[in-house]
């Protein structure tokens, strides 16, 4: 029997809990460049507070609820710091304050985006429920250990121990954890492009970011993967059970995979002409580069959230801001000039991790409620929905109120400078032909790996973060692991080469 789950009360537990995820959001993308994943934390609240013998708080003993609770709090972390913080962060970074509402409005509009495509694609062949999403099956595994008490509570507890302990000496413990989940080609590929980013130059006496290697294999690996997903989706044989060489039985038709991005596609064509007006480009271009502008922000933001959705489902780890910088080089290429440059990056980077995020709820909620009926499943994803908007639309109230502090401050996710250093300093030389050269081995790599395996995805992902565990002597050190480095000179001059070695997620 389905109960009412969403009355004030709850609503109101999950705002208060979407703002305490919202704050942490916005401090570390600031302060360390990483976005945490707060969904245990979330979840863990939820259980303490259904012991508190009152009758009020006895629904939060409901795994499904705290499923919920989860949801919400994971959404404003994510669409705070990630969504919203970042593009916003960019214009003011760029020294033009008048793109931070217009920026903040666009932003919005494709994180809602974003997730309304996932939602309506998640447990389709293309994004499908048995997949992976390594950090869904820790939070689920971690809310019924947490039910169940026990042995398994006991070794929850040893290993968030072992988590804590590890991340205080620098080890990349959540890397340590997804390995044991995630798809081992996948992975393997991930650590491979991890080592060589890492050791390019001891090894090679070459730092592979001056050549635009992974940028170029980024860019090869995920015109194939685009490719592969049209063609898996042209060539599937609608079947009325929805199975696709496999025992799980999908929620999902290629028909609402059809509806689901085409719908998202023309929204996102209508936000980025919003971007477009608000941003004041229509007087500073021609109609047909405003036209051009506007469709390629769409198309970049369908091709962001496939691309990281791909990885994020295989591995854990989404390359968002890798995509995103590939996106804002090719928008170079074409010639959009410094302000729509900026608008088509901070549109960008607004889609994609909440794309992946959401996919780990929805995966978490999946093993919670295993074993349901499919229109059970389908109540239950939709419930998760609704949460994951409460959080989101925290993110968005959150980061509009305090955005200006953090920039008072000078604090910025370390990604904007990223961005605004590679815009300022510009594309010098041969840099499409180096990107066109090296986009042939990571096209390679996923046609070996097909579909599935996401070999040339992971491959490019891990080249595009930042391995080598040394951390930044000059401005502000950023996670050892997967940190940005070394982003400024002695002189306080950013050099855009020392910038790009961007971080994962």
């Amino acid at each position: 029997m389905k109960q009412k789950t969403f009355d004030i009360p709850f609503i109101l537990f999950s705002i208060i809990i979407s703002v305490f995820g919202a704050i942490v959001g916005l401090q570390l993308i600031t302060s360390l460049g990483i976005t945490p994943n707060t969904s245990i934390i979330g979840a863990l609240i939820a259980m303490l507070i259904a012991r508190i013998p009152m009758q009020m708080f006895y629904k939060y003993k409901s795994l499904e609820n705290q499923n919920l609770i989860q949801t919400s709090i994971s959404a404003a972390t994510f669409g705070a710091a990630n969504s919203i913080l970042i593009p916003i962060g960019l214009p003011y970074v760029l020294g033009m304050p008048e793109l931070i509402i217009p920026m903040l409005i666009g932003s919005a509009i494709a994180l809602f985006i974003d997730a309304f495509i996932l939602y309506k694609v998640f447990d389709s062949k293309f994004f499908g429920a048995d997949e992976t999403w390594p950090p869904g099956v820790a939070t689920a595994e971690a809310i019924k250990a947490g039910d169940e008490g026990g042995s398994k509570a006991k070794y929850l507890g040893l290993g968030i121990l072992g988590g804590i302990f590890g991340s205080h000496f620098g080890f990349p413990m959540s890397a340590f954890g997804v390995a044991f989940i995630g798809n081992i080609w996948a992975l393997t590929m991930f650590g491979i492009g991890l080592l060589l980013r890492g050791y390019s130059v001891q090894l090679f006496g070459v730092d592979i970011n001056e050549y635009y290697i992974p940028h170029g294999i980024m860019i090869g690996a995920g015109v194939v993967a685009l490719f592969q997903f049209i063609f898996s989706y042209v060539n599937s044989r609608p079947k009325k059970d929805t199975k696709v060489d496999t025992d799980h039985e999908f929620t999902r038709n290629d028909q609402d995979v059809k509806r689901g991005f085409g719908l998202g596609f023309l929204l996102y064509i209508g936000g980025a002409a919003i971007v477009a007006v608000m941003g004041g480009i229509l007087s500073n271009m021609p109609f047909w580069q405003v036209l051009l502008f506007v469709l390629f922000a769409a198309f970049a933001a369908v091709v962001s959230e496939i691309i990281v959705g791909i990885a994020a489902m295989h591995s854990g780890w989404f390359p968002a801001f890798a995509v995103t910088l590939i996106s804002l080089l090719i928008g170079m290429l074409i010639g959009f000039p410094p302000v729509a440059l900026a608008l088509l990056t901070g549109y960008t980077a607004a889609t994609g991790p909440a794309f992946a995020d959401l996919g780990f709820d929805f995966k978490a909620g999946v093993l919670i409620r295993k074993g349901v009926p499919n229109a059970q499943e389908l109540f239950g994803r939709r419930q998760q929905f609704k949460s994951a908007m409460i959080g989101f639309g925290v993110a968005v109230a959150m980061t509009a109120m305090f955005a200006e502090s953090f920039f008072a401050r000078d604090l910025v996710p370390p990604v904007d400078r990223v961005y605004a250093a590679t815009i300022e300093a510009g594309l010098t030389g041969n840099v499409a032909m180096l990107i066109f050269l090296w986009a042939i081995p990571g096209a390679i790599f996923q046609l070996i790996g097909g579909p599935k395996r996401q070999m040339g995805i992971l491959f490019a992902t891990g080249f595009n973060c930042n391995a080598n565990g040394r951390l930044g002597s000059n401005y502000r050190g950023i996670n050892p692991i997967f940190g940005l480095e070394n982003s400024r000179t002695r002189s306080g001059e950013y050099n855009v080469h020392n910038c790009s070695r961007i971080y994962c997620g």
